[in-house]
């Protein structure tokens, strides 16, 4: 069996490839992965070599290219159905997929103003209130997945899914911007940050040898 490989960006920084990798690792399989320094003059390059798109994450799986956080999710979850990366119950499986896709295609605000960076904490209280709008919306959706499917378990459907894969980074966002969160949403970031994957990836990311200021622009 061909073994999968993924290409990602900087841990600290990439969110998108923050995604795909915890579904990999729900999976259970081995698997390599190349981590690219992003904003280097070396990055597109680099990229390039493996995803006509020019972006990252990328999963090489034999001859198969997946570059889209989502779609590489989705491609993991039809290999190994056993895992549980979607919900098994029609209507949780409707919302979860609902929220995935918007999260996956929305959210500008909290996108431009709380970007991941897991080197540091950053207190810039403009930048929070601009993205106020969003950061209600994704507590909203949370209590709600929570409140109707959150009964096996402290993630968004109970199990772990793609779901949480997709909402990961935004409780790293949170965190390194100090956003101020009710007692149920910390629970849930809580979950997030306990599991061993997340666990290693932060660690990781702390690690790198490179840093960017992304406040710079």
């Amino acid at each position: 069996m061909d073994a999968y490989r993924i290409v990602i960006g900087s841990k600290a920084y990439s969110s998108w490839s923050l995604r795909p990798w915890l579904a990999l690792r729900h999976v259970g399989v081995p698997f390599e992965e190349e981590v690219i320094p992003l904003r280097t003059p070396e990055t597109r390059q680099r990229i390039l070599a493996h995803s006509p798109a020019g972006k990252v994450p990328v999963l090489i799986h034999g001859k198969v290219i997946v570059w889209d956080s989502l779609a590489i999710c989705e491609y993991l979850a039809e290999r190994h159905p056993n895992a549980g990366l979607w919900p098994w119950d029609p209507a949780a499986r409707a919302l979860a997929r609902s929220v995935s896709a918007e999260m996956h295609s929305g959210f500008q605000d909290l996108r431009r103003n709380l970007f991941m960076d897991l080197k540091r904490t950053i207190d810039v209280p403009e930048r929070r209130a601009a993205a106020a709008a969003d950061i209600a919306r994704v507590v909203a959706i949370w209590r709600d997945c929570r409140d109707r499917f959150g009964d096996d378990g402290p993630f968004l459907f109970g199990r772990f899914s793609i779901a949480d894969c997709m909402f990961a980074p935004v409780c790293t966002r949170f965190t390194t911007w100090g956003v101020e969160v009710d007692a149920d949403t910390r629970a849930y970031m809580d979950a997030v940050f306990a599991l061993p994957a997340m666990k290693d990836w932060v660690e990781a990311a702390k690690a790198e040898p490179w840093t960017v200021d992304m406040l710079a622009g």
